[in-house]
């Protein structure tokens, strides 16, 4: 579940925004001030930050500014929010190191759309580093699934869907949040789509002996675990 900071002194929107996202799966936390804001992300650096230009004591530009000047917040994802629609204020607010700027008053499906792209652009599956869980090694950049030597044959929605699920081992992860997270914005595949791919991994890896490390949370979703009683020797 990715944990997302709202940055907003207007209590209204910040609800507004807060319903909606929690709807959607994420995990949200408020804040009303640039101090409140920077106490937050010091605390648990969050995912991604919805932050307002215009607030009491240090603006948005300032904060996000001095964010992208910090080695543990450079790489923060950042989206602008603001009233303020003129050319020269967008530039201004990108500059500052924005990855996004969208203007009041926004579509709330707007918002989740362009939070959910810069959550692509910026997830740590994209990268090219490998991931092993319990036997499982996982390369993206040779797309190859492997068990001490042995291959794993997957289709590229299976390869996608395990790469996510070992880059978050122990989570369990909503129908939802699998949709948003691994197949993106195509909302018109319906949530029971995800079961029959979860099937079709489960057969492949049970080949390798380590199908049971997916396992199901009833009512919940899904988990990839690494205790060892999901793995045969």
């Amino acid at each position: 579940m990715s944990r997302i900071l709202v940055v907003e002194d207007e209590s209204a929107i910040a609800e507004l925004i807060s319903i909606n996202l929690r709807h959607a799966g994420f995990e949200v936390t408020l804040a009303g001030s640039a101090t409140q804001a920077q106490y937050e992300v010091d605390r648990v650096l969050p995912d991604l930050v919805v932050l307002d230009w215009m607030l009491p004591g240090q603006s948005g530009v300032a904060l996000a500014r001095q964010w992208r000047s910090t080695a543990r917040t450079k790489e923060l994802p950042v989206i602008m929010l603001t009233a303020r629609a003129e050319e020269g204020d967008k530039i201004a607010g990108l500059d500052a190191g924005a990855d996004d700027y969208i203007t009041k008053p926004f579509s709330t499906n707007e918002l989740l759309a362009r939070i959910r792209a810069v959550l692509r652009r910026k997830a740590p599956e994209a990268l090219d580093s490998a991931v092993e869980v319990g036997p499982l090694l996982l390369d993206p950049s040779t797309r190859r699934v492997t068990r001490d030597g042995a291959e794993v044959k997957l289709g590229p929605t299976e390869f996608r869907l395990l790469h996510f699920l070992m880059t978050h081992p122990e989570r369990v992860h909503s129908r939802s949040q699998l949709l948003d997270r691994v197949w993106g914005d195509h909302v018109f595949i319906e949530e029971r789509t995800i079961d029959v791919h979860v099937k079709r991994l489960r057969e492949a890896l049970d080949r390798v002996q380590c199908a049971r490390m997916i396992e199901t949370v009833r009512g919940a979703g899904y988990r990839l675990t690494q205790h060892s009683s999901a793995v045969s020797a």
